[in-house]
């Protein structure tokens, strides 16, 4: 599953625009005063000032060469710091065969690098942000997990991994969305509880899905 647009809202534009372009080295595609948009890869990112949520924050988590974590984890820890979980900076996640290390960027939105061991996208070059493959996870936070997903179901993506009532990741490894309850503790956040915010995504071939508060979906096939 391919998410090629995603749509957030943050309450520090300037600093979040600053902290990508600058200290992650993304390109700026569009830049305007109420919003700018990003590339990551194959994904475009765009954050919206918003003045009507609390600080909102998101959970994304960014694709990276499967056979270049150590370098990517060495690369990101000298820009800004990993953040820990049980005194430990990295995870491998044993049934996913994935490697990630996270960081919280100046919204406080907790950022992913995850090199999937299942695909094959090595490389052999030294890494830059040019080898930021595409976004492949956005974290949708639902009153009800279940429901939700099954509306998912219904709209063609399927579950990845079998689910709980407070956890279900949907799609595929190039594109996921990781759909959890509301005040589930998000993991590798320095214990932030999930929180709904809006969100809106654009999916390769299924079209735009619009999250709202209370778990609403719209769709624009």
């Amino acid at each position: 599953m391919i998410i090629e647009n995603i749509t957030l809202l943050t309450s520090q534009l300037q600093d979040l625009k600053l902290f990508y372009t600058n200290t992650l080295e993304c390109t700026l595609v569009e830049d305007d005063s109420e919003y700018f948009t990003i590339k990551i890869g194959s994904t475009n990112l765009t954050f919206k000032l918003t003045n009507q949520y609390d600080e909102p924050f998101y959970h994304l988590a960014i694709n990276i060469p499967e056979n270049m974590f150590r370098e990517v984890k060495e690369w990101v820890s000298t820009k800004v710091p990993l953040i820990k979980e049980d005194g430990a900076d990295e995870v491998f996640f044993d049934s996913w065969n994935a490697d990630s290390i996270y960081c919280e960027d100046p919204s406080g939105n907790i950022v992913e690098f995850i090199a999937r061991h299942n695909l094959g996208n090595s490389t052999t070059h030294s890494f830059s942000a040019k080898d930021f493959i595409c976004i492949s996870e956005v974290g949708i936070v639902a009153d009800e997990v279940t429901p939700l997903a099954r509306k998912l179901n219904d709209m063609g993506i399927p579950h990845w991994r079998e689910g709980s009532e407070g956890f279900a990741p949907l799609g595929d490894e190039h594109g996921l969305l990781i759909v959890v309850r509301k005040d589930r503790e998000w993991y590798f956040s320095n214990h932030k509880k999930a929180r709904l915010f809006p969100v809106e995504l654009s999916i390769k071939d299924i079209g735009t899905i619009r999250f709202a508060e209370g778990d609403v979906i719209q769709s624009d096939d």
